[in-house]
């Protein structure tokens, strides 16, 4: 049996994908969660062979989870998830060390493929989504200008940002700065949102 846990946070999808899985006879669903810390945690206690993980979950993301998983279960075999074929996502969930990256309105044998194929060794990648990120390029922005951004997404001000990123105001002017410069954009409400458009936050 491929022993598996599955993280989304919607619960309706989650209950759904458990069901269709469940219907394999090699594949058991070993653990469920709704956010990316909970992925980890029940990763740990059932050290399953393949973790299914959405992408955006609250509290931290799958590609988040999928790193941290991977630290603590090197063993374990990491697909992600997503609604939405974002080119950055791919890329990040490839540095994090994901084996397979999914669009969910894939029919069910193929995520059942996917999980049989991971476990084997290999990896799998939506074909839409690799093109896309091909053609996307890498993402230009340095990860303190992705951290800078991501605290700017909630609308801080830039006293906030700093306090909580433990900089100096300037820098945080500067980081901001650049990230505007490097996404083409005419602030930093434009940047973020071109930015997390892309999948790069």
């Amino acid at each position: 049996m491929i022993r598996i846990i599955l993280a989304e946070d919607q619960a309706m999808v989650r209950g759904a994908l458990v069901t269709l899985l469940g219907l394999e006879g090699d594949i058991e669903v070993v653990g469920e969660a709704a956010s990316g810390p909970e992925a980890v945690a029940v990763a740990r206690k059932t050290e399953p062979d393949v973790a299914l993980l959405d992408v955006e979950m609250p509290g931290g993301d799958g590609i988040t989870a999928a790193e941290e998983i991977r630290r603590v279960l090197p063993g374990c075999r990491v697909v992600i998830l997503t609604t939405f074929g974002r080119p950055g996502y791919l890329r990040r969930a490839m540095e994090a060390g994901a084996a397979a990256f999914l669009v969910k309105d894939s029919p069910a044998r193929e995520l059942a493929a996917a999980v049989r194929r991971v476990r084997a060794g290999e990896r799998v990648i939506d074909p839409g989504l690799a093109a896309a990120a091909l053609s996307a390029g890498p993402n230009p922005l340095s990860g303190r200008e992705r951290d800078v951004l991501a605290a700017a997404a909630d609308g801080s001000t830039i006293a906030d940002i700093a306090a909580r990123l433990h900089l100096s105001e300037g820098t945080v002017r500067n980081y901001l700065s650049s990230a505007i410069g490097k996404t083409r954009t005419r602030n930093r409400v434009e940047a973020v949102r071109h930015a997390q458009a892309q999948g790069w936050l």
